[in-house]
């Protein structure tokens, strides 16, 4: 196979164009659309959104960095044992829809760190929102416009790097600006189905080149065609899948980013239904997005970089014309990112931070206040974004950087969510001990290298996050019991009611292929099936 020819003709560009003034148009129109609609209207669309929207929104938000060159890359570089990532997230969506979300909607929050003030106390809620908002600008919005620039700057021979960092940015920034949440979910769906469309092309035209499904495993090492690896595997050792389970619970559950759309929903059934329906959309991903690693490997082995095995595929297969429709379909996907991280990183600062310290804001300088950061966020993490490639792969960066740091915060929500005692003593500790820790061994043992220089036993990034995560346990439990007080009377309508989950998994509901219940069922054999097949 000869190398790889990243050349668009003017009909890519023609398309990738009218994609750009189309994403503008649409932000501009749900900003006049909106614009007496106040902050809530805003940031959480009026709380008016359908499960189809939060479905393909959520889905959309998640597939970029971390997906079209993310997982591809990684898939290339490691295997299917990348599918580990998709699989979780589906399941740890059905446990956010069914016991975690009712929470969050019942309170009526608008931001997750709110919830954590309801839940404990105001620390625990500003502790958690300036880490989320620092995560959203150097880990989802750097990464984000990284994968994109990487493959804007190597099809085309007029933008570097940075330069195509800065136009992803600024189009990103202007839409989400223009039309916050609203503009987003829109956006998200048209996203989604172009992204679907897109890679499923890829895919077919992948398997032509390589002869077709029976070739497809020939020739490849055989470590790299099995989803559960030995203990001692450098990338997923089996013990470090529970550490995936608890980024994902990170990602789906307590992340702004993500939750923002299920905050939106028109009522509890249709957050839940969208949350069950964005996990369905993660299955067919070992298609779209993982195997076709496979490929890039089989035809082009020694790529200078795993990160660069999707534009190599896309723009040596693809035909004059379907190029630019890859082109788009890559720009969906960055842009579904971007999006969603600018509109939460302004929602955090301004209801968190802004609203609070100044109540008697007008709605109108709220959403202006919102505006102005999602413009500084969209900068910083520009400015940020090309460093990541001092890092190994894009992938790599997205998951060890999150696994030191996030295992304190999930046990916080998700205990908190269980336990009535635990109060916000503990809450604010455990947060505020896990990342005094969590930052400095992040950069001892992954960056510099010196926690194996100086001897020190090598333990898996995923398998130190399930260390943390029991750290964390013990603190918390150990400080609230230490500082126990009565429990606040509202705590029982912010925990997991048994009740209501009784309710959804015992009543058939009509029409019946409307049933949570069963659409759980069938996500749950989905799973199980992906799993034995690539077991």
């Amino acid at each position: 196979m000869s190398d790889a020819k990243f050349e668009l003709a003017l009909i890519d560009y023609v398309i990738v164009v009218v994609y750009f003034i189309g994403i503008l148009a649409h932000g501009l129109y749900v900003s006049r659309k909106n614009k007496d609609s106040g902050s809530e209207g805003y940031f959480l669309a009026g709380r008016s959104l359908p499960w189809y929207l939060i479905g393909f929104s959520l889905f959309a938000s998640n597939m970029s960095g971390s997906s079209f060159v993310g997982l591809m890359g990684g898939t290339y570089a490691n295997g299917v044992v990348i599918f580990n990532y998709e699989w979780t997230a589906a399941f740890v969506l059905i446990l956010f829809a069914i016991f975690i979300l009712p929470s969050y909607l019942r309170a009526r929050v608008s931001t997750v760190p709110e919830f954590l003030e309801r839940r404990y106390d105001v620390r625990s809620r500003r502790t958690f929102s300036a880490f989320t908002i620092l995560a959203i600008m150097f880990i989802d919005t750097a990464g984000a416009l990284y994968a994109g620039g990487l493959v804007i700057a190597n099809v085309t021979g007029y933008l570097n790097l940075w330069t195509a960092v800065a136009v992803l940015a600024l189009v990103a920034g202007i839409y989400t600006i223009m039309g916050g949440l609203a503009a987003v979910v829109v956006t998200d769906t048209v996203q989604a189905i172009l992204l679907i469309c897109g890679a499923a092309i890829l895919f077919w035209l992948g398997l032509n080149e390589i002869g077709g499904w029976d070739q497809l495993f020939t020739g490849i090492p055989e470590e790299k065609q099995h989803l559960i690896l030995p203990a001692n595997d450098d990338f997923l050792p089996w013990p470090g899948l529970w550490g995936v389970v608890l980024l994902g619970f990170y990602y789906w559950t307590i992340n702004q980013f993500v939750v923002q759309r299920t905050l939106g929903a028109g009522s509890l059934k249709e957050g839940q239904v969208g949350a069950i329906f964005a996990g369905f959309l993660k299955i067919p991903n070992i298609f779209l997005m993982i195997l076709p690693g496979l490929i890039a490997l089989k035809l082009y082995p020694q790529l200078e970089t795993p990160d660069l095995a999707f534009p190599t595929l896309a723009f040596d297969l693809m035909p004059i014309g379907v190029r630019g429709l890859i082109m788009a379909a890559l720009i969906a996907a960055i842009m579904s990112s971007l999006d969603s991280a600018l509109n939460s990183a302004s929602t955090l600062v301004t209801l968190d931070f802004v609203k609070p310290l100044k109540p008697d804001l007008s709605e109108e300088r709220l959403v202006v206040i919102g505006r102005i950061t999602t413009g500084i966020c969209m900068v910083i993490g520009a400015i940020y974004a090309p460093s990541i490639a001092g890092f190994e792969s894009l992938f790599g960066y997205f998951q060890s950087s999150l696994s030191y740091v996030v295992p304190p915060i999930v046990v916080v929500y998700v205990l908190g969510l269980f336990i009535p005692w635990l109060n916000g003593n503990g809450a604010f500790w455990t947060m505020i001990v896990g990342l005094a820790v969590g930052v400095p061994l992040f950069i001892f043992k992954e960056i510099t290298g010196t926690w194996e220089a100086i001897g020190l036993p090598a333990i898996h990034y995923t398998i130190m996050s399930s260390i943390m995560m029991l750290a964390a346990i013990a603190m918390h439990l150990a400080i609230s019991a230490w500082t126990r007080r009565p429990t606040d009377e509202d705590i029982d309508t912010l925990v997991w009611s048994s009740s209501e989950a009784r309710e959804i998994f015992t009543t058939l509901e009509r029409p019946f292929y409307a049933d949570r219940t069963l659409w759980c069922g069938l996500l749950v054999l989905g799973m199980t099936g992906m799993i034995v097949w690539f077991w």
